[in-house]
């Protein structure tokens, strides 16, 4: 989801009134075009629903994450196959990120940075995820039955749905209106559509709750508070209401209202923890920009307190020139001795925090940082090979995990494809023969389009094999796709194939 539906960062202990009423936390150390809702059907008067049941989690997760709140960004999640039909399980994309609701009550940031944010913890390296392989799918649960039901019927009616909802909850909740981008183009289908895939997987638990649990602390950025998420729910169930007129009845609704109480707490809960150990987001100067080509710069920043992060993860960044606006990037090193963080941007049309971030930054400027999040990190207990693919400014993490590799003082045999329609867009290609120079266990292999007229997945078959290797990739949603289906076709397990979400790349489209 890309904007939030709620304000301050404390772990709130209130909590609205009403349906998606949430428990109380653990104690913490413009206008729109959206169509105006009429009357209609009037929703259940809101009741409480209670604490839904214990949810188990076989996935613990060890480093500060996104988030997934009423309002905010969608969560990209490394994904280890292909891209189908799972909601992401941690955040990963490489040169994007998102929007958030200011923390001090205004859309801009602070002029200097406060000194009281909690410490940050060194992460710990989280349990990759996996897709399972294709099984025969378990019986749906009756909740599960009544909500794919109202999805398929909502589904042609999709952006009035989205519309109607953002109405419903400006009018409602006027309030909430601030928290959300001045321009609601380029958020407007994330909320809804975040909530709506939750929903949908609502039995897959493995999945949906490290889903939910990075969503729900990536939303600190946003300032959300657990009563913000009453009103979201009652108005996801006011616009589902008024387009499911077949399939909705009481029945639907009493589904419907549980799960969003079960998606609601999971969030709230995961923020509450998290804000024990580690602020809502950290302030960035800018001390180094370095404009690689026309279109794609190298920025380095120092932030304002320790910041913890593994090699292959990413974060998200707010510019102070698009309050609220927060888009996703990958670190472009491993952690580093002077704490300074690296980033490869590239602007692309209509990219407010990418163009903002290549033609407008320049040593000085301060802007703000996510949470990291990821999983698409190394292992270090073993000693398999890494085959990594690389494309564009998908180069960034590749490049940190090979540092990170190096670190560690292991010889594990590394393989880089570095792939580029021309040698034009080869911008760090120095920087990774560098490396090679440096590291015998390493082979660096630039790939260009246009001179061999082979596109990366395909050279990639003409090497290896790959059987003892660990695949890692990063780069534009469909080299991810092919990149993933060459794999699987010269016999990597897919649970050995490890890469950012592609819906989430396609959904920040920066």
């Amino acid at each position: 989801m890309d904007a939030p539906t709620t304000t301050s960062a404390d772990s709130g202990s209130g909590g609205g009134g009403g349906w998606f009423t949430p428990r109380k936390a653990p104690p913490a150390g413009a206008s729109t075009d959206q169509e105006t809702p009429s009357e209609g059907r009037k929703v259940t008067p809101i009741r409480p629903v209670g604490r839904p049941g214990p949810i188990s989690d076989d996935h613990a997760e060890t480093v500060p994450a996104q988030s997934a709140a009423p309002a905010a960004e969608a969560t990209p999640s490394p994904q280890y196959a292909s891209a189908a039909g799972t909601p992401p399980q941690q955040p990963g994309p490489h040169a994007t990120a998102r929007p958030h609701a200011a923390q001090h009550g205004q859309g801009s940031s602070p002029a200097h940075p406060p000194h009281s944010a909690p410490p940050a913890q060194a992460p710990t390296a989280p349990r990759a995820e996996t897709t399972p392989r294709p099984a025969p799918a378990p019986e749906a649960s009756p909740d599960a039955r009544l909500i794919r039901r109202t999805l398929e019927e909502v589904g042609p009616d999709a952006d009035k749905v989205t519309s109607y909802f953002y109405a419903l909850l400006f009018v409602r909740h006027p309030e909430l209106r601030p928290l959300f981008p001045a321009s609601m183009d380029t958020q407007r289908d994330r909320l809804l559509k975040a909530l709506l895939t939750a929903a949908e997987h609502a039995d897959n638990k493995s999945v949906l709750v490290p889903y939910l649990k990075n969503l729900g602390r990536g939303h600190r950025k946003y300032g959300t508070q657990p009563e913000h998420y009453p009103a979201v729910g009652e108005c996801l169930i006011g616009a589902l209401t008024r387009y499911a007129t077949t399939t909705w009845d009481q029945e639907t609704e009493a589904a419907w209202v549980r799960t969003y109480t079960t998606i609601s707490q999971v969030m709230i809960d995961a923020s509450a923890a998290d804000e024990l150990r580690a602020p809502a987001w950290w302030y960035g100067e800018v001390v180094s920009h370095d404009l690689r080509t026309s279109d794609i710069a190298v920025v380095t920043v120092r932030p304002d307190q320790p910041y913890p992060f593994l090699a292959g993860q990413y974060t998200s960044l707010e510019t102070p020139w698009w309050p609220r606006i927060w888009r996703h990037y990958s670190f472009a090193s491993a952690p580093r001795s002077d704490g300074l963080l690296s980033f490869h941007v590239k602007a692309v049309p209509a990219g407010w925090v990418s163009n903002a971030l290549v033609h407008r930054a320049r040593p000085g400027d301060v802007i703000r940082l996510g949470p990291p999040s990821g999983s698409m990190t190394v292992d270090h207990s073993s000693d398999s090979g890494l085959l990594c693919l690389g494309g564009g400014t998908g180069i960034a993490p590749i490049k940190a995990l090979v540092e990170d590799v190096a670190e560690h003082g292991q010889r594990r045999p590394v393989e880089v494809f570095y792939g580029a329609r021309t040698d034009h867009d080869l911008y760090d290609i120095d920087t990774m023969l560098r490396l090679q120079q440096t590291h015998p266990w390493l082979a660096v292999r630039p790939i260009v389009d246009q001179q061999a007229h082979l596109q990366l997945p395909d050279a990639v078959r003409e090497y290896g094999p790959w059987n003892e290797y660990d695949a890692y990739l990063s780069g534009p949603p469909g080299m991810i796709r092919n990149g993933v289906d060459a794999l699987r076709d010269i016999g990597i397990p897919v649970d050995r194939i490890r890469h950012d979400s592609v819906e989430e790349l396609v959904a920040t489209g920066n």
